[in-house]
């Protein structure tokens, strides 16, 4: 079936970086638009970072990332090991959280691929956790 795996979590010190990993599994990357969201203890999940069309075809693709976030966290793809990856540095406590990756496997269009109602594939998720 198809399935996502995210992994990379771990406990890490403030000011330092992680990489999360999410393979994936009965479907292409490539052809599908992808992200990573996050949920904090106490809020809401968020979408973080994710890639997707910017015409509505699996041509032309670009990458999307929260306000919040912007340049700390780099996301990234793999389409030959169906792999998608999420750079996160200068971590903070506020960077605590459970990371899930998820995907659209017919695609979305631009930025609706921060919001979770337009993914339908999600993996179980990893923690991260930065201490200060």
């Amino acid at each position: 079936d198809v399935q996502l795996q995210a992994s990379g979590g771990g406990l890490v010190q403030a000011g330092g970086s992680l990489t999360l990993s999410c393979a994936a599994y009965g479907f292409t990357f490539g052809d599908s638009a992808i992200g990573w969201f996050r949920q904090a203890p106490g809020k809401e999940r968020e979408g973080v970072a994710c890639i997707s069309s910017t015409d509505g075809t699996a041509y032309y693709a670009d990458k999307y990332y929260a306000d919040s976030v912007k340049g700390r966290l780099t996301i990234s793809s793999d389409r030959a090991k169906n792999t998608l990856y999420l750079q996160i540095n200068t971590l903070t406590p506020e960077d605590t959280a459970v990371y899930y990756c998820a995907a659209n496997v017919r695609g979305t269009y631009g930025s609706t691929c921060l919001r979770e109602e337009y993914l339908e594939t999600w993996g179980q998720g990893t923690q991260v956790t930065v201490s200060s």
